[in-house]
């Protein structure tokens, strides 16, 4: 591999890794960024999500635009964009301002997102580019807990605030290093889909409210239904506009390709049981085990090692003997063993979590490169930006769906379970005579756990902030948030085992299909879509590396006649 190959895979990873760290960091710097904006449940909801809404609704039409102008180039705008919208909280601290800004960086990391992996598979040589897009996924699926582990660190030392100057600084050494690259576009773009381009975001943007709300207001609330069946109605249509247009957004006949249609669907079933993990494993970790933010990052660490590891040994299988379905059904298989296992089994130590973790990881690495392969290998290349956001769009709507039902599952078995507590808390707390503290208490345990530990903690608290109270009042205070503490643990634990245990049994039913349907070639020579073995150096490639050997080419002459583009446009193939 050239230098210039290997630096221009470092920055397309450092990029993306801004992307996805920035969509978990925000999860440990939650509570001081509550407690210094006074921000609503429903207000730290939308800080939280909504940078992930944005995200996932714009990057369709930012692959397209990124194929259209310059790849490069719509990754620079977007770490402007992405590092602008960070400093905003630097200086103002209202939770609307905050949403504002998350919803300008999530727009600002759909620009970078499908930019990152369409700059490596259009700019590395054929023969280096498996070895390419398997690192990318590696850090790519690894993004969420650097982003945990570097929050983590930062607010061991300074503010919340200290999370927004990491993201703004960093989007500064992006930026600058995104001009020694190279840059590459579609030959032949035609007209730009803008119908499609509307369609494809409202859908989204429908599904993923849908999917992030539906734990907090409830699968039967107006605007959860709302989302979810308008947005499944507009892809409806879209893929109907889609089938009439002469230069659709996105090609969807694409997915008559199996190899095609298996990485997406693998990239979907990976995040929906990765990320509901993530969203009940934190709470384990820091609500029941005790660990600090950034403790439980490291105890996460095991994930990083062998899904890296394992994504590296599944492309060059997957590759090298043709064995794409054993990677990805036989991977996922792995995968869903190991969430089935964390569902049945109490982790009572951290080395039993530990050797559970090691067991999914593993399986999704083995799946995730594959995947990722089997997408953009079967994209045409002049469509390579599109064909990351079918990727990335894959991964936002799996990691929405595995937090949606991961969220509500916990939910209903938590509060069916801690119903007796907080009618305990009530009523301890108001033959003390204050109703209305009795009344928050309980509905502060009654809502979660990271509720009822946040109550017990100010009952501790009052117990000994004031010497004059009397020790039978410390006493009853320290026993009912002990009480409180245990019981809510208790009340959290089976729920949990039961969302991992339906994650796993989705996981496991879609790794079972995907065995019989995945095809064994990541490459399908037989599809009027599929890519060829093209190492020449593309016409429209500017930059630095413009001259770099082993580049693909947009187009090239042969005698297999034209290949129809995703946007319509013709290119030949060579033989």
């Amino acid at each position: 591999m050239t230098f210039r190959t290997a630096w221009l895979i470092l920055v397309a990873c450092l990029a993306v890794s801004l992307v996805v760290g920035a969509m978990a960091a925000l999860n440990t710097a939650l509570p001081g960024i509550a407690a210094h904006t006074h921000a609503t449940n429903t207000q730290m909801n939308w800080i939280l999500d909504g940078y992930t809404l944005v995200l996932a609704a714009f990057l369709l039409p930012a692959g397209a635009i990124g194929d259209r102008f310059g790849r490069r180039e719509v990754l620079m705008i977007g770490v402007v964009v992405f590092g602008l919208a960070s400093l905003g909280p630097i200086w103002f601290d209202s939770p609307t301002e905050l949403i504002a800004s998350r919803l300008i960086s999530g727009f600002g990391a759909a620009l970078i997102m499908p930019a990152t992996l369409s700059l490596i598979t259009s700019g590395v040589p054929h023969s280096k580019r498996a070895l390419g897009v398997s690192i990318w996924a590696s850090i790519a699926g690894v993004g969420a807990i650097i982003g945990f582990l570097v929050t983590g660190t930062l607010l061991e030392f300074f503010t919340w605030k200290s999370v927004f100057v990491t993201f703004a600084l960093a989007s500064a050494g992006v930026l600058v290093l995104a001009l020694t690259i190279g840059s590459s576009k579609d030959a032949h773009p035609g007209r730009f889909d803008l119908l499609g381009s509307i369609t494809s975001v409202l859908a989204v943007a429908g599904v993923v409210f849908g999917l992030l709300e539906a734990p907090i207001r409830g699968w039967s609330d107006p605007l959860v239904l709302i989302g979810l069946i308008g947005g499944v109605a507009l892809a409806v249509a879209y893929v109907c506009t889609e089938l009439r247009v002469s230069d659709p957004l996105l090609n969807v006949r694409l997915f008559r390709n199996r190899a095609f249609a298996s990485g997406s669907l693998s990239v979907a079933m990976q995040f929906l049981a990765t990320f509901g993990l993530f969203y009940l494993l934190l709470q384990l970790l820091q609500l029941v085990y005790g660990y600090s933010p950034l403790k439980s990052a490291f105890a996460l660490g095991p994930m990083i090692l062998c899904t890296g590891i394992f994504a590296l040994l599944g492309n060059w299988i997957a590759v090298r003997f043709n064995a794409l379905r054993l990677m990805i059904g036989g991977g996922l298989l792995i995968a869903a063993a190991g969430v089935l296992i964390i569902g049945t089994v109490d982790a009572d130590h951290y080395w039993k979590l530990a050797v559970m973790l090691v067991i999914c990881a593993s399986g999704v690495g083995l799946a995730t490169s594959p995947s990722t392969t089997a997408i953009m290998s079967n994209t045409p290349l002049n469509n390579q930006g599109v064909g990351s956001a079918v990727n990335d769009t894959a991964r936002e709507l799996g990691a929405a769906i595995g937090i949606a039902l991961a969220g509500s599952i916990m939910a209903a078995g938590y509060e069916q379970r801690i119903g007796p507590t907080a009618g305990a808390v009530r009523e301890q707390l108001g033959a003390a005579g204050d109703p209305a503290a009795a009344a928050r208490a309980a509905d502060g345990v009654e809502g979660s756990l990271a509720g009822a530990t946040q109550v017990a903690a100010e009952l501790r608290e009052s117990a000994h902030a004031d010497p004059a109270v009397p020790a039978q009042v410390t006493d009853q205070l320290t026993g009912l948030a002990a009480r409180i503490q245990a019981e809510a643990q208790g009340a959290f634990l089976p729920p949990m085992q039961n969302a991992a245990v339906v994650l796993g049994c989705i996981l496991l039913a879609g790794a079972l299909f995907l065995a019989w349907y995945t095809p064994m070639q990541v490459f399908s020579p037989d599809s009027e879509f599929a890519q060829t073995d093209v190492d020449a150096a593309p016409p429209d490639q500017t930059g630095p590396n413009d001259t770099a050997p082993g580049a693909p080419r947009a187009e090239t002459a042969s005698d297999d006649g034209p290949v129809p583009s995703a946007h319509g446009a013709r290119h030949h193939r060579r033989p």
